[in-house]
């Protein structure tokens, strides 16, 4: 049976899924270029963003309440890491994918690594509020919830689809994912602890470790 080698000439979806992780690569550089050099407009929208969320958030305590239980628990990125290390002990014992579980274990704790380097790089500080009605620690950009959500979400969807899994849950699992990525970047903002751009920039960057880390298990991978 033939396989190919590292060195044979790239497959189409090796070079598609290398172009996305370099747009998407492009795209969150330059909204971090952005954040770091405090880029009037973009602090701006910022601020008239989180200042309207933030008196909804006030006004609306049942709401704020909920969005606090779904963040706090739900989608937390611990929460997240569990799910993660579940799959990964159900790949090595169930269906003996070491490999794959290793690789699994290895996208989440680098993804992990490099939200807390930019953290630590950027040094954003938090919302601050004379009401506020919630608290978090650390600095603000990128948002460690939005982008661990889309770590975990996309790479565990990629196996999914990379084992061929029914329609029904397929779409149920796309579904539960969508809305937990876009749900817990939206409580953040709603509970005033990040700007608007924190949690786009856990998006954008979240989608790029997994695009990254598809195209590694795709290019060497047998």
């Amino acid at each position: 049976m033939h396989t190919s080698s590292v060195d044979s000439p790239p497959r189409p979806e090796h070079r598609t899924t290398a172009g996305l992780a370099g747009v998407l690569a492009l795209c969150s550089a330059l909204l971090l270029v952005l954040v770091a050099a405090r880029w009037s407009p973009l602090i701006g929208v910022d601020g008239d963003i989180s200042d309207t969320t933030h008196r909804w958030a006030v006004d609306e305590p049942v709401l704020t309440q909920a969005c606090r239980i779904l963040t706090d628990w739900v989608w937390d990125p611990w929460t997240m890491r569990l799910l993660c290390a579940a799959v990964v002990v159900g790949l090595v014992v169930r269906w003996a994918a070491r490999r794959t579980a290793v690789w699994l274990a290895l996208a989440v704790a680098l993804g992990t690594l490099l939200q807390q380097g930019i953290k630590a790089a950027v040094d954003r500080p938090r919302p601050v509020w004379p009401d506020p009605v919630d608290s978090a620690h650390y600095s603000a950009f990128p948002s460690g919830h939005a982008m661990t959500a889309t770590v975990v979400c996309g790479l565990l969807l990629w196996l999914l689809h990379r084992h061929r899994v029914g329609r029904v849950v397929w779409r149920t699992a796309v579904a539960v994912a969508a809305v937990s990525v876009v749900g817990v970047g939206l409580t953040r903002i709603w509970l005033g602890v990040h700007w608007p751009s924190d949690v786009v920039g856990g998006w954008l960057l979240g989608a790029t470790v997994v695009a990254v880390a598809v195209w590694a298990h795709r290019r060497w991978q047998p």
